[in-house]
Parts: C-alpha cells; sequence; structure tokens
C-alpha cells in the first residue's frame, strides 16, 4: 500500500492556506492536549533531540517509517540503530514487531493552530501501527506547515483523498469513560513528542 498523495505541499497546500505564522498558536493548544514539542532549525539539531529522547526512554525496539520519502529521516533511522537497539523500517518487519516496539517515530503532514492537533497521511497499514501502537510515538513534521483551522485542515485533505485514512493526532490517547477520571495511553501512546523542524525541506 503506498500513500494516495507523495506531495502534499505540491498537490494540496494552495496560496494563503498553509501559514508558519499560525505557529505559536500551534504550540499553546498542542501543550495544552499534553504533547511536547521541540522545534529545531534542522535535521542536525533533529538528530541530536532525538538521541537524547531515546537516551530517556532506552528502547530496544523501534519502528519507523518515513525515510522512504525523506533521505535525512532515512539516514537518522540508520544511525540511530545500535548494539541494542533495533530499528524496524520495512513494512514486513514492522508488521512483525508492532506488538512489542518500544516507541513508533513517524511523520506529520501539517498541524493545525485552532485544535494543536498534527494532521497525519496513515494509509499504509505501518504507518498506522507505526503511529498508534507503541507507548510512545516520536512524530517530525515541517515547522512551516501551519494550518489555522479544521475547515483548512479539511479542504486540502479534500483536494488530495479519494480514499485512504487520514487522522486528526491531537496529544496522546486518552479517555475519561471510568468514573471521568481522565488516563492517559488507555488506548495509544501516553506520550506524544512533535520534532518541528523549519528547514525540512532540505531533508528531501
Amino acid at each position: 500500500m503506498e500513500k494516495v498523495c507523495r506531495d502534499w505541499p505540491k498537490e494540496a497546500f494552495g496560496e494563503g492556506l498553509v501559514d508558519a505564522g499560525y505557529w505559536q498558536s500551534f504550540e499553546e493548544n498542542a501543550k495544552a492536549a499534553a504533547a511536547e514539542i521541540y522545534r529545531v532549525k534542522n535535521f542536525a539539531e533533529a538528530e541530536k533531540q532525538l538521541a537524547n529522547l531515546l537516551k530517556e526512554f532506552a528502547p530496544k525496539e523501534i519502528l519507523a517509517v518515513g525515510g522512504e520519502e525523506n533521505p535525512a529521516l532515512k539516514g537518522i533511522y540508520e544511525r540511530i540503530a545500535q548494539p541494542g537497539i533495533e530499528v524496524f523500517t520495512d513494512k514486513f518487519d514492522i508488521a512483525e514487531h508492532k506488538a512489542s516496539a518500544d516507541i513508533g517515530i513517524s511523520t506529520a503532514e501539517f498541524c493545525i493552530a485552532e485544535t494543536g492537533s498534527l494532521v497525519v497521511d496513515n494509509y499504509s497499514y505501518e504507518a498506522r501501527v507505526t503511529s498508534m501502537l507503541p507507548f510512545v510515538n516520536i512524530v517530525f513534521v515541517n515547522a512551516k506547515y501551519v494550518v489555522e483551522n479544521v475547515s483548512v485542515a479539511c479542504k486540502i485533505i479534500g483536494q488530495v483523498f479519494t480514499k485512504g485514512y487520514c487522522g486528526f493526532v491531537t496529544g496522546p490517547s486518552r479517555t475519561a469513560d471510568i468514573e471521568r477520571v481522565l488516563s492517559l495511553g488507555v488506548h495509544g501512546p501516553n506520550r506524544l513528542l512533535i520534532i518541528a523542524v523549519d528547514d525540512f525541506e532540505r531533508g528531501r
């Protein structure tokens, strides 16, 4: 399975729809939803930030997607694989290790300022399990790709999707079904960490 849209900026980001000026609003709302945000200048800084996060979590198995579309990410995924840390990028390996992986590293297409959400193209099976099953989800996104609200996001999605699976991710998984007590990580990741890269295009 492949993404329905291979190049969101080229195919869907019309003039005025995406504006880096909405970043502050996105950051405030994302943090209010318990997302953790790290903004970096380039992929070199992103790799250092990722390395620090991996030291904190000490994972043994990592699922990682997005490297096929982004050479910089592919290189990062190759380098973070060390003795004791396995990084699975092949879709069949991801399917095999989906239940045991500690961390899922994925990508988002753009951010929504109004809700602090990430819009993710999860058309492929491996993208879905990588972002939904591990307890920790680390997401790379272009810091300049921010839209004002959900209406604009839907307008963009409508230009590229005739079928598929697209999701809005707002903070870590949560539920308040039991006695109205909010719990994180019940149905998915209990930590959402966003690495927003300013110079994202140079990684392609």
